[in-house]
C-alpha cells in the first residue's frame, strides 16, 4: 500500500502534460480502483490470517478442557499461542472466567474482521454453561464446522480463478485495440489524449473498465461469503 500512493501522485502530473484534465480523471478513476481493489484483497488475507489463528485456538482450549483445565486457564494458553484480536479475545474470556462472569461475554468483538466467528463461539460457549453440555465437545464442533466453511470457501476460490482472469483478460483489451489501432495508422493516442471529445471517450472508457473489474469483484465475492 505504501507504495500506491507515491505512484499515484507520480502519474497524476504525467497525466495532465499527457492529456489534460480528461486524462488525469481517467488516471485518477485507475489509481482509485487499484487502491480499492488491493486493500479489500489485503482485508481478504487478513481475515483468512484471523480465522486460522481462531482455528489453532480452538484447538488449544478443547485439548486443555479435555484434560481438565479451568475454562479461563484454557483460554488464557489459547491467548498465549494465539496473535492479533483473537488472541485479545480470549485474553478477555480468561479474565471474565478468572472474575466469576462468563467467558462467552469476552469472545464477543463485534469491530473485528472475525466478529461473526467469535460470536458464534461465545453463543456455543453461552449454551454449554446455561444447559451444563460438555464444552470441549461443542467447540470441537464448532471448530470442525469453521474449518468445513473455510476449506470450502478455499475450494470455491480456486474455482473462480477462470472467471477473474476472464476479467482481467477483457479488461486488458482495450489496450490492445488501442496497440492495433495505432500499428494501422488511425492514431488512437493522439485522439484520446488531444482533449475534447476524445478526453471523454478516455475518462468514460477509463471508468466502465474499472467499473467492470469491481463488479467482477463483487459477484466473485458474493459467491465466497
Amino acid at each position: 500500500m505504501s507504495g500506491i500512493i507515491p505512484a499515484a501522485l507520480l502519474v497524476l502530473p504525467v497525466s495532465y502534460e499527457l492529456g489534460g484534465v480528461a486524462v488525469v480523471l481517467a488516471a485518477m478513476i485507475a489509481c482509485a480502483t487499484v487502491r480499492f481493489r488491493y486493500v479489500r484483497r489485503r482485508a481478504a488475507r487478513a481475515r483468512d490470517a484471523d480465522l486460522r489463528v481462531i482455528l489453532s485456538s480452538l484447538e488449544v482450549v478443547t485439548a486443555e478442557l479435555r484434560v481438565g483445565a479451568h475454562p479461563a486457564t484454557a483460554c488464557d494458553t489459547a491467548a498465549d499461542e494465539g496473535s492479533g484480536v483473537v488472541s485479545v479475545a480470549f485474553r478477555s474470556a480468561s479474565a471474565r472466567a478468572r472474575l466469576g462472569g462468563t467467558a462467552a461475554d469476552g469472545l464477543r468483538i463485534n469491530d473485528s474482521r472475525v466478529g461473526v466467528e467469535l460470536a458464534r463461539i461465545a453463543d456455543i460457549w453461552d449454551v454449554a454453561e446455561k444447559h451444563g453440555l460438555a464444552l470441549a465437545e461443542l467447540l470441537e464442533a464448532a471448530r470442525a464446522d469453521l474449518l468445513g466453511r473455510r476449506r470450502f470457501r478455499g475450494r470455491t476460490e480456486a474455482g473462480l480463478a477462470g472467471a477473474r482472469a476472464t476479467a482481467s483478460v477483457l479488461a486488458a483489451l482495450p489496450v490492445l485495440g488501442i496497440g492495433l489501432g495505432h500499428m494501422m495508422g488511425a492514431a488512437p493516442l493522439e485522439v484520446l489524449l488531444g482533449g475534447g471529445l476524445g478526453g471523454g471517450l478516455a475518462v468514460l472508457g477509463t471508468g466502465l473498465v474499472c467499473a467492470g473489474l469491481l463488479w467482477t469483484d463483487r459477484i466473485t465475492a458474493q459467491v465466497t461469503q
